[in-house]
């Protein structure tokens, strides 16, 4: 029984910045590859950002360098700090927990919805 919960999304004008947090229930949290996805209408969704168990980040090249991914493990949370947010990222991010060799989604969270715009 995994639930996977998003918070901090919202509205912010271009150029600001959110951070997003998802806390992870379940067990053995720690050994899971964590990722957040995104989507906007009519667009594919895709993977913004991805972390391993050991904490190997990977980004879209999209966010590289504008965004960051974290977990805190005590916490069973893992985080995406999003600097100099574009129109462009305007989207619903989800939470994606992955197994212990990769981050290929296994449950999903409802969503947060964050709109860039001015």
């Amino acid at each position: 029984q995994v639930q996977l919960v998003e918070s901090g999304g919202g509205l912010v004008q271009p150029g600001g910045s959110l951070r997003l947090s998802c806390a992870a229930s379940g067990s053995m949290f720690s050994i899971y590859a964590m990722g957040w996805y995104r989507q906007a209408p009519g667009k594919q969704r895709e993977l913004v950002a991805g972390i391993t168990s050991r904490g190997l980040t990977n980004y879209a090249d999209s966010v590289k360098g504008r965004f960051s991914i974290s977990r805190d493990n005590a916490k069973n949370t893992v985080y995406l700090q999003m600097n100099s947010l574009r129109p462009e990222d305007t989207a619903v991010y989800y939470c994606t927990r992955g197994d212990m060799f990769d981050l290929t989604p296994r449950y999903w969270g409802q969503g947060t919805q964050v709109t860039v715009s001015s």
